[in-house]
């Protein structure tokens, strides 16, 4: 089995993990990039009662189209800090990433 990683995830197997920088309260929910060595989201949704939380697992699920019960905050679910596992996605990270920078070329 290959290990795959890059500052911000770690894919072992069919799992991906994920560290993750949340800025909840935004207008809209989106990929910033990285920051301090994680992938930084900004969340549409306060940070009351889990819901920045079920708005974020909610992003990454449709991100790495699968159903939400392959996708698991292992850690931070009180901080901004979070560990993010993915189970059984074809996605890459990277592609995250790269949609950003697609975004960005053509406004």
């Amino acid at each position: 089995m290959i290990a795959i990683s890059a500052s911000w995830y770690h894919i072992d197997g069919n799992r991906t993990i994920l560290s993750l920088h949340i800025q909840p309260g935004a207008k809209r929910t989106e990929i910033v990039g990285i920051h301090d060595g994680a992938l930084k989201i900004r969340i549409a949704a306060p940070p009351v009662e889990g819901q920045a939380n079920a708005r974020l697992l909610d992003f990454l699920k449709k991100a790495f189209d699968v159903p939400s019960s392959q996708v698991i905050l292992k850690q931070g679910s009180g901080g901004r800090r979070k560990v993010v596992e993915i189970h059984g996605s074809l996605r890459a990270p990277d592609d995250l990433l790269n949609s950003l920078t697609e975004k960005l070329a053509h406004p």
